[in-house]
C-alpha cells in the first residue's frame, strides 16, 4: 500500500483500485482506520482520540489532493505525496 504522508508517527496510505467510497488508510502503532475522504469521517477501525483528530484535520486541509490521489489510484497511476501536518 503506497504511503502518501507520514506525520507524528501516523502513516497515511492509499490502495490502488480500492473499494468505494473514496477513502484512505491511517495507521498509528497497532491501530488502523479507514477515513471517508468526502465526508471526513471514520468508515472502519479506530485511532487514539488525539491521533484521530490530527488525521481528520489533515484530511480536511488536503481533501482535494486526496481526491486527486484517489483518481490516480483508480487508474493505477503513481500517487503523489501529500504534505505533512505541521
Amino acid at each position: 500500500m503506497p504511503e502518501i504522508s507520514l506525520f507524528y508517527g501516523i502513516r497515511i496510505t492509499m490502495n490502488w483500485n480500492d473499494h468505494v467510497p473514496p477513502h484512505f488508510h491511517a495507521e498509528y502503532n497497532e491501530n488502523h482506520v479507514l477515513i471517508d475522504i468526502v465526508k471526513g469521517r471514520v468508515i472502519k477501525g479506530g485511532l487514539p482520540k488525539r491521533q484521530l483528530k490530527l488525521v481528520l484535520a489533515w484530511a480536511e486541509i488536503h481533501r482535494d489532493e486526496l481526491m486527486q490521489n484517489w483518481e490516480l489510484a483508480r487508474n493505477h497511476q503513481p500517487l503523489n505525496s501529500i504534505a505533512t501536518l505541521v
